[in-house]
């Protein structure tokens, strides 16, 4: 058949899009709790910064190493069935949310939320202590589940996408962070006074088990798909035929021993990029909606909280492009991928300095320190976008997802420390009054906080670039 005259099928955008769904499901559900604890879940189980940062820290260190698993278990198990399970288990564990009330009135002997909120005393610490614990197992199930869903979509994204695309189709599921992050305020708070946070947590949890009934008659290999046609699976493969170091289907899905994955510098520059970006975008994360009610008194549950918290991600949304930037500069210099990628990520480094600039800035307005978390979080996700697809630049695709699980076991180390020192910090700059730079108390505290943010992107490309500063595939296997 001659492949030129026949009319390409576009079903790979179909895919990436079931990939942009289930990360904005999965971060719905992972933002239900920042949106609810400050305003709806604190003062019933009466919890400081301290217990929620204790949460937040525990959910990233357990989703640290449950990605180091998880990224193999996709391997082993296959795209298909590896994100049902996923996202089946972290659906389970957002509904688990709802039941964290009931235990610990249960377990104190009180019958309402109210009564609970009434406390004081030593009945308040226990009511503290118990209902932290609950919250903790339900969010170490959302942990588990969530850890698959980016060593399972970088890995489907790898098998749809040459390795030009790769970055922007990427970007595209990843913008998924935002569209799930923007769409938060306009349905969690809401759901939350009207419904009872309870709620919040199970109508959300419930998107996920719909999105696995798509999948399951969706998705299939390039290969064995009814709906990719010869023309679209030729340019699907189109690396085999110009890269004459893979030349066979098995070379490209042959696996690298789990051990081994930690030989390699390219594994190492990979983690350690993570391990210095990942807390700064789930600090915007789980923090942004506290810092309005802490800094300015604004709840989420407003018009101007809702305005200020859409408004942000809705800047986030610019990052859609960051992943069409290697292309660009490929398409003009001729460079290599891994350069291309290294190049418009030194770019993107750049940009989250300006958030040294919000907590001055918000003695003017709310609106200027959102606006710079915005263009911080945007190029967040435009970083995140390039330094997932270095993984499928240097390494077979049989071993994607394992890479990325071990850059995910990274990322979320480094966010486990971000958020538990935030907490602590938090609290502790509250008790002394700490000063910093012209600030008092807690915003003295999100000031140093701010600027770890700011600089963490320079630092993690510098060591990246220390590591691999050439583009060098992984064929020694």
């Amino acid at each position: 058949m001659n492949t030129g005259k026949l009319k390409m099928t576009n079903f790979r955008w179909v895919i990436c899009g079931m990939l942009f769904f289930a990360t904005t499901i999965n971060y719905l559900d992972r933002q239900v709790l920042s949106l609810t604890w400050d305003e709806f879940i604190k003062p019933e189980f009466h919890w400081n910064e301290d217990h929620y940062g204790t949460i937040t820290s525990v959910f990233s260190i357990v989703y640290a190493i449950c990605m180091l698993f998880a990224g193999r278990f996709i391997d082993w198990m296959g795209s298909k069935k590896g994100f049902l399970w996923s996202i089946g288990i972290w659906s389970a564990g957002a509904c688990l949310h709802a039941i964290c009330g009931v235990i610990t009135e249960s377990y104190v002997g009180l019958h309402t939320a109210a009564e609970l909120g009434a406390a004081t005393g030593d009945v308040a610490v226990v009511i503290a202590t118990i209902s932290m614990y609950c919250f903790l197992v339900a969010r170490c199930v959302l942990a588990l589940g969530e850890s698959g869903n980016f060593p399972a979509a970088i890995k489907v994204t790898a098998e749809y996408f040459p390795k030009k695309d790769r970055a922007y189709a990427t970007s595209i599921f990843n913008a998924g962070a935002s569209i799930g992050a923007l769409f938060a305020p306009l349905s969690i708070p809401l759901l939350a006074k009207h419904c009872g946070w309870e709620m919040a947590f199970v109508v959300i949890g419930v998107l996920g088990f719909i999105w696995m009934g798509f999948w399951v008659f969706i998705y299939d290999s390039p290969s064995k798909s009814k709906h990719v046609n010869e023309a679209e699976l030729e340019y699907i493969e189109q690396d085999k035929n110009e890269d004459s170091s893979v030349d066979t289907d098995r070379e490209e899905e042959k696996k690298i021993p789990f051990w081994k994955c930690f030989s390699y510098k390219q594994t190492w520059a990979f983690a350690f990029g993570k391990f210095m970006t990942d807390g700064v975008w789930w600090f915007f994360l789980f923090w942004t909606p506290s810092y309005l009610n802490t800094q300015f008194g604004i709840k989420t549950s407003e018009g101007l909280g809702v305005a200020l918290i859409f408004t942000l991600y809705a800047i986030t949304m610019l990052s859609i492009y960051g992943g069409k930037l290697p292309t660009i500069i490929m398409n003009k210099t001729g460079l290599n991928p891994y350069a291309a990628r290294m190049r418009s990520m030194l770019i993107f480094a750049f940009f989250p300095l300006v958030v040294l600039f919000a907590q001055p800035l918000g003695t003017i307005s709310p609106w200027l320190p959102v606006i710079m978390i915005g263009i911080g979080g945007a190029a967040h996700q435009s970083w995140s976008a390039n330094i997932f697809s270095t993984v499928g630049d240097m390494f077979p695709k049989g071993a994607i997802a394992s890479i990325t699980g071990i850059g995910g076991m990274a990322g979320g180390i480094g966010s486990m420390i971000l958020q538990k020192s935030a907490g602590k910090l938090f609290v502790y700059s509250d008790e002394v009054q700490l000063t910093f730079m012209g600030f008092e108390g807690k915003p003295a505290g999100y000031f140093i906080i701010f600027c770890i943010c700011a600089v963490a992107y320079l630092i993690g490309w510098v060591v990246m670039k220390s590591l691999v500063p050439t583009y060098k595939p992984i064929t020694n296997l």
